[in-house]
């Protein structure tokens, strides 16, 4: 299968080449995978921040564990989730998917209502952390549609979340920074994981059949 060798190809690329951009169709498609990746109660409460001004990834760099990739690639995904689940955003997506689909459902409403009544109360921390989780599959989905186009990049949540948030002004959005995707190629005479064969579990440490 064609997706399962790109998947093979890939690797968290630690060495970027500076001098080779990420073609703007590619990226496009790599965020279209994570926006159209599911999420609960299909609320999507999460942004990815494209950051390509040199000047901002110079300065996320040093609160990133000084990581190399994020000003040696071309483009820096930062994915962002919602601070909170408030009223105004799940109503909005309610509201939102009638207008797009054209009709309301009462099962639909019934929903928004046991949204609105179980969600805000919980409070803005435990509502981050859920919000979080679904930014991770967005994630794998970007993760895997970067392979599929054979664009390199790493999954990074070795960084500062508050100085992120702070750079990009993320606070003042109702967002907290989660985890960064720097894209790129790679710069192979460089990086010393790209040679190295992949490890994983093999599939009986790893799947359980229960028939």
């Amino acid at each position: 299968m064609e997706l399962l060798n790109k998947l093979q190809w890939r690797y968290a690329t630690k060495a970027m080449d500076p001098q080779r951009a990420v073609p703007t169709d590619k990226v496009e498609r790599i965020i279209e995978a994570a926006r159209l990746a599911p999420t609960s109660s299909g609320l999507q409460p999460f942004e990815i921040l494209v950051v390509t001004n040199p000047a901002l990834r110079a300065r996320i760099k040093p609160v990133s564990w000084d990581q190399a990739q994020v000003t040696d690639g071309s483009h820096l995904l930062v994915f962002a989730a919602w601070d909170d689940y408030t009223p105004e955003r799940i109503n909005g997506m309610f509201d939102y998917t009638n207008e797009v689909r054209g009709f309301k459902n009462e099962g639909w409403e019934a929903y928004r209502q046991q949204l609105l009544a179980t969600y805000p109360p919980r409070g803005p921390e435990v509502n981050f952390q859920h919000a979080a989780r679904q930014a991770y599959i967005g994630l794998g989905a970007a993760v895997i549609a970067a392979a599929f186009e054979e664009v390199d990049c790493v999954p990074m949540e070795g960084f500062d979340p508050a100085a992120v948030d702070e750079i990009l002004d993320l606070r003042a959005r109702g967002l907290r920074s989660v985890v960064m995707l720097p894209l790129g190629y790679r710069k192979a005479e460089q990086d010393w994981l790209v040679n190295l064969p992949k490890v994983r579990r093999p599939r009986e440490q790893f799947v359980t059949d229960v028939a």
